[in-house]
């Protein structure tokens, strides 16, 4: 058996871990698979690949597009084609589409007396060239003395239902599953317990992007209680799903740690990854 984390992040999205410590960290856990799904970039690849094969780890290219339907429904996307000419469009609109989306963030904002400069956004962003996330904004409103943290402004001004939250240039889910397929990838729903629908609409949205290609369901994930990750599970069965897992942690010492939880992908993901 192989553990795996299919869900982790670093600084070439909000993360606060460089690969590198991404990496150690999953040598640390005992890993033998590892994933990292920034949001809406595939930058880290190259990167990962070159430390995880000197620690000894496979890496399986991944992305984590930050979609929206109704409500946020994030999809990871695994191995999938950078140079895919469907992706190659796609990463550029989302890089422009990020920059529109925090100048809409900024806008509404500073009509209620908040103003952060797109150049202090900017300076939260360690890696040029990757799009801009709605985290650099918190946290360059924190340094500035809006908020006691970024996680406290993102849940006061910028979190859905917000007067900043914006959804310029967001992908749908249904966009998601699609490039991912037309890249040759395997798309996984994230993190499902923390979809803000109930029951029965959440299935509905289950069913109808298995539908048109949803290959796997995050259903052990390090949010979950013990009765949502069966319930998932349960999911997958009954849709003929893949069942992935991760963390989807972002930094080092904080309260979800690269390899927990304890995730062991069955023989159909296994197979399935093999093609990667």
């Amino acid at each position: 058996m192989i553990r795996a984390d299919m869900h982790i992040h670093t600084y070439y999205s909000d993360g606060r871990q460089s690969p590198a410590e991404a990496v150690a960290a999953a040598k640390r856990a005992g890993l033998g698979l590892m994933c990292v799904t920034d949001h809406d970039t595939m930058g880290a690849s190259a990167e990962v690949h070159a430390l995880a094969a000197e620690a000894g780890i496979r890496a399986v290219d991944g992305i984590e597009f930050s979609a929206y339907a109704q409500v946020k429904v994030h999809i990871l996307g695994y191995g999938i084609d950078k140079n895919c000419p469907a992706f190659v469009k796609y990463y550029k609109s989302a890089v422009e589409g990020s920059y529109a989306r925090c100048e809409d963030t900024l806008k509404k904002l500073e009509c209620r007396g908040i103003r952060v400069p797109l150049d202090e956004v900017l300076k939260e962003r360690t890696v040029q060239g990757t799009p801009v996330h709605s985290m650099f904004i918190c946290r360059a409103a924190a340094r500035l003395g809006y908020a006691k943290s970024a996680g406290e402004f993102y849940l006061s001004y910028i979190a859905e239902g917000k007067f900043a939250h914006s959804r310029v240039g967001r992908l749908t889910p249904e966009e998601a599953v699609k490039l991912t397929a037309d890249c040759g990838g395997i798309s996984s729903l994230a993190h499902p317990g923390r979809i803000a629908l109930d029951g029965a609409v959440k299935e509905e949205l289950i069913a109808g992007l298995r539908s048109i290609g949803l290959g796997g369901i995050e259903a052990v994930y390090s949010g979950h209680t013990d009765g949502e990750t069966a319930y998932y599970k349960e999911m997958a069965r009954k849709y003929s799903l893949l069942v992935t897992g991760g963390s989807d942690t972002h930094y080092q010492g904080g309260s979800r740690s690269v390899g927990s939880p304890v995730f062991y992908p069955d023989e159909a993901l296994i197979d399935a990854l093999k093609t990667f």
